[in-house]
């Protein structure tokens, strides 16, 4: 395989080492701040379950990324490397702050930056992207709904029952951060294999957009391995910030995550597992009490929300026209 391949390949797992790295706090947060598992035992299960669930559910939204955005034909190497450093440089910029930012959002940033000052915006695919965009903006609203509606159905269905429930909520942790690992794993590492094919189909090496068996594996491990590592700054961010998180919390918004984030991904939109995690929390603490949640905080990720897309597509052109300078080119 080319050598510009290979580095692209290289760099693109270190994205999705990063979205792992960074993104598994959403997974574990709250199952570490009811201590229903240890911190260490939670990681090394939800890597595990990280691998396994793009084999399991699919590679629908490989193909939302890699395919349905911008033709292979129309861009170049050089357009995808852009991309991926812009995405890269914002995760690391964001996991330093200790800002549970959207590594979904910093992609699409860098892909629509580097194309458009490669070949201009008219060279994307308007209905691809309007699908991306809409999965990633109304997740989080289904999130916050669903996390709403199934604490009100627990906390009915719970009434009257003694503290001992407490014992079986986080006990159900167990299964369900298994689900909610499987989901994110089958979402968000296709992010990467999309990517990946795209650059394979972009440089000739296979003839059209279909992800390889050693792409699903390669990437899988990459989001496993990062998912392992763990982001503590994050998990300390999401697990404590919003309010006190209980097993009751924690398995209701495991389940509705779950729910929402594999339901994209079997529907083939990317969504941001951040968004949605952060939102069903917001909903479950709100159905119990609506001033239990710390909307301040809420509010510092929204804002880091909104500046992913513009940001990473302003870095995404920089890198291109800088790597474009170069006396070689990729």
């Amino acid at each position: 395989m080319p050598i510009n391949i290979s580095v692209l390949i290289v760099l693109a797992l270190i994205f999705d080492f990063l979205n792992g790295f960074h993104d598994s706090s959403n997974i574990v947060a709250t199952v570490i701040s009811s201590r229903a598992l240890p911190p260490r035992v939670t990681l090394i299960v939800a890597a595990i379950a990280h691998f396994v669930g793009p084999f399991l559910f699919g590679v629908a939204v490989a193909k939302t990324i890699g395919h349905d955005v911008v033709d292979a034909e129309m861009i170049t190497l050089t357009v995808i490397y852009a991309a991926l450093l812009s995405a890269i440089v914002w995760n690391l910029v964001t996991w330093f702050f200790g800002i549970p930012s959207s590594s979904s959002h910093a992609l699409i940033g860098g892909i629509i930056g580097a194309v458009g000052i490669h070949a201009g915006l008219s060279i994307i695919h308007l209905e691809g992207l309007a699908k991306i965009l809409f999965a990633l903006f109304t997740s989080p609203i289904m999130g916050l709904i669903a996390g709403y509606l199934l604490a009100k159905l627990v906390f009915f269905l719970a009434r009257g029952a003694t503290p001992a429930i407490n014992g079986f909520f986080k006990r159900s942790q167990i299964f369900t951060a298994i689900a909610l690992s499987l989901s994110h794993g089958a979402n968000d590492a296709q992010k990467t294999m999309g990517i990946i094919t795209l650059a394979l189909v972009t440089a000739k090496q296979i003839d059209a957009f279909e992800v390889p068996t050693w792409v699903i594996a390669i990437a899988a491990g990459a989001i496993a391995l990062g998912t392992a590592t763990g982001g503590w700054r994050l998990i300390k961010t999401l697990g404590g910030k919003f309010y006190k998180i209980r097993p009751v919390h924690g398995f209701t918004s495991q389940i509705a995550s779950a729910s929402v984030i594999l339901g994209a991904a079997l529907l083939g939109g990317p969504v941001s597992t951040t968004q949605v995690v952060s939102s069903v929390i917001m909903g479950v603490g709100s159905a119990e009490r609506v001033s239990k949640v710390r909307w301040n905080v809420a509010g510092e990720i929204v804002t880091a929300w909104f500046l992913t897309i513009p940001t990473t597509a302003v870095l995404a052109a920089i890198f291109k026209l800088l790597l474009s300078a170069l006396p070689f080119q990729f």
